[in-house]
């Protein structure tokens, strides 16, 4: 699909870009012919006026000479005509100009035009075969800057189609990942349902509470699976909540209350700093979610017995959450991938309760609040950080 969104494109831009370009060629070779025969237009007029009143100077325009029927069906050259033939040249150029006002003959490199009264026209002459010479010297130069200018305009084709049909090509690529990961991950919990239930179903089976227990773990799995990937569907085609002004000091605050707790119990320290007075426009509960995702985050792959530091602060027209824990450092590599669908850094904690979805999550909110949110590393652990830009309160204009 990509290789023909490739070359539709490239097809597209070549036929406007050729018809444009032949268009301007043709444009410059029509006003060049067109300014040549002009030339040599008004030099038969000038050389079929009487002698004084002709223009004054040598080389004036291109050479011409005339021919007028005289007595006896002789014809009358003016002086000069000797010199472009003889005088049967002479009859078969007057013969071949025969019935026609005026017009151009190749093949004798001429110009000619009728000029004076019906019953005694004579025909003024012009050499062309300048302007013939500088037409063909023209034309060649034109099929050549034309060739020249298709291949090159190809070959920027080509690399603007590559250019612009990179983003649906990295699109396209995420996409089929991302239905490949969703279906294993379903795949895991449909198989233990699957088992479970064929074990219910013996009329013999012991431990009927058990395996109705395991059924509904993973089902709960699943749902929470299926809850997160129709989060991230909203998401992705721009579907999130009302934005208005919303306390962020207050609501990091809240959501570290259920936490403290938990990490307690999982042997961690978390320490905080919430700056007061923070507003971010956007939508509560998404932004609430996003810090519940960062700290469980950091609740996982925390150090043992380590402390986790989450700070809210504001710096300028932005505001800075960090949430900041000790362990291995992730490498650069890992710092782009963690906010991938599905990809765990720690393949080992896979499974506790989780399903690789949450930074991805995280990632969403802040693209839709006009932030971003990134990981840094160093020896100390690994600090994730959601930057995302403040609002005046409520009560901000009624104060001033």
């Amino acid at each position: 699909m990509i290789r023909r969104l490739r070359i539709k494109f490239v097809c597209i831009n070549m036929v406007l870009v050729t018809a444009m370009l032949w268009a301007i060629l043709a444009v410059v070779l029509h006003s060049t012919q067109a300014g040549l025969a002009s030339e040599s237009i008004r030099a038969m007029e000038a050389a079929a006026l009487p002698g004084p009143q002709r223009p004054a100077g040598p080389g004036w325009g291109p050479r011409c000479f005339t021919l007028e029927p005289g007595p006896g069906g002789d014809l009358i050259a003016s002086p000069g005509a000797d010199s472009f033939g003889g005088e049967a040249w002479l009859r078969q150029v007057w013969e071949t100009a025969r019935g026609r006002q005026e017009g151009l003959l190749e093949a004798e490199g001429l110009r000619f035009r009728r000029v004076g009264p019906p019953e005694r026209q004579k025909v003024v002459f012009a050499d062309a075969s300048g302007e013939l010479a500088a037409m063909a010297s023209l034309r060649r130069s034109c099929l050549l800057v034309g060739c020249g200018g298709f291949l090159a305009f190809l070959g920027l084709s080509i690399l603007l189609a590559r250019w612009a049909v990179g983003p649906v090509d990295q699109a396209w690529r995420r996409q089929q990942q991302f239905v490949a990961d969703a279906s294993h991950e379903l795949k895991t919990p449909l198989t233990v349902i699957l088992a479970n239930a064929e074990l219910l179903a013996d009329p013999g089976c012991a431990g009927q509470a058990r395996l109705a227990g395991n059924i509904l773990t993973v089902a709960r799995q699943m749902r929470s699976l299926v809850e997160r990937l129709l989060e991230l569907a909203r998401m992705d085609v721009g579907k999130g909540e009302a934005q208005e002004p919303v306390d962020l000091s207050r609501l990091v605050g809240d959501a570290l209350l259920p936490f403290e707790p938990v990490f307690f119990e999982a042997g961690l320290t978390l320490e905080s700093h919430v700056e007061e007075g923070i507003w971010v426009r956007g939508s509560g509960v998404q932004l609430a979610q996003a810090a519940d995702i960062l700290l469980d985050n950091a609740r996982k792959y925390a150090a043992p017995e380590s402390a986790v530091s989450l700070r809210l602060e504001r710096t300028g027209r932005w505001c800075l959450l960090r949430v900041a824990t000790a362990g291995e450092p992730l490498t650069r590599q890992e710092r782009q991938d963690v906010f991938k669908r599905f990809y765990r850094a720690d393949p080992a904690r896979a499974r506790e309760g989780g399903c690789g979805l949450g930074l991805s999550i995280a990632q969403s909110i802040a693209a839709a609040h006009r932030g971003r949110i990134w990981a840094e590393s160093g020896l100390a652990g690994n600090v994730f950080l959601i930057r995302l830009p403040v609002c005046p309160g409520p009560g901000a204009a009624g104060g001033r």
